[in-house]
This record gives C-alpha cells, structure tokens and sequence, in this order.
C-alpha cells in the first residue's frame, strides 16, 4: 500500500459535474495498493501504522509555525481518494505499466475497507472520492507539503 499526503486548505472531488467529497482545511490522501497486497492487509501492523500515521502526522503549523500539530489538533478533514498510478513503473519505454497495482477487485475492496477504517478512527472528518471513476480533483495544496507512505517501510 503507497498513500501520497497533501496538506490542504481545501480539496474536493467530482465524478460528473457532482462533488462527492469535499474537505476544507485537511489533509487529501491518495492511497493505491499493489499487487502483493491481498486480503490479510487489513489488520496487518503496516495497515495498522500506515492509518495512524496519516492520522496524526504532525504537518500543520503551531503559534511558531513549527510542524507540531496533527489532523486532529486542527480538526482538519481527510479526503481520501484511490490512486492505482502509484504503481506506476516507468522504467522501459514512455507509457507506464500497472503491473504492479493490485487487481482492481481486490484493489475497491481493500479501499473501501481503509475508508471504514480511518472513519472508525476520525469519525465525522472523512471524505472520499468514488472507487475507478474518472474524478476531477481539486486541491489548495498548502505549502506545499507533500508526504509519501509505503507500507513496505512499516511491514
């Protein structure tokens, strides 16, 4: 699992003309999973790490403008949306492969489950955006402050 996280003063996603999450101050988390990934990730202690340290990764700025504070100290929203092209491999040629992405199957149900799992753990902030569709996703990237996570760090 790869999450991408964004500090945010505002981030929405629409899927045809409708917005379907919408955050403001927060973080939007893009989160994909690979093709070693399978259906005993969930509970495992990386899905475990990956969730709490997006949860309280200390990104946002405190009175001195140091990164002291987490998502919840801010009551900043979290936005995630799902993001195969995080296993993107560029190595041969111009256009990428996804081998290396999850099936989508197993992919929409590993998604859905980190989504029920990061509302079970910051209820009422969680926004999301719909599973394969083509989104338009907008975002005031604030900073900017970009954060990558791979869950092949916290195994």
């Amino acid at each position: 699992m790869r999450i991408v996280a964004q500090r945010v003063k505002e981030a929405r996603v629409d899927v045809a003309g409708e917005t379907v999450g919408r955050i403001g101050t927060g973080i939007l988390a893009l989160v994909g999973f690979g093709d070693g990934d399978g259906p005993e990730l969930p509970g495992s202690k990386a899905w475990r790490a990956l969730l709490s340290r997006l949860l309280t990764l200390r990104i946002f700025p405190d009175d001195q403008g140091r990164f002291n504070l987490g998502l919840g100290d801010v009551e900043g929203g979290l936005l995630l949306v799902s993001q195969f092209t995080l296993y993107a491999d560029c190595r041969k040629g111009r256009r990428p492969s996804f081998t290396g992405a999850a099936a989508p199957e197993l992919a929409a149900a590993l998604f859905e489950r980190f989504v029920q799992d990061a509302t079970a753990a910051y209820p009422g902030q969680v926004e999301q955006g719909v599973f394969a569709a083509n989104m338009d996703v907008s975002l005031v990237n604030w900073g900017p402050v970009t954060i990558t996570l791979d869950g092949a760090d916290f195994a």
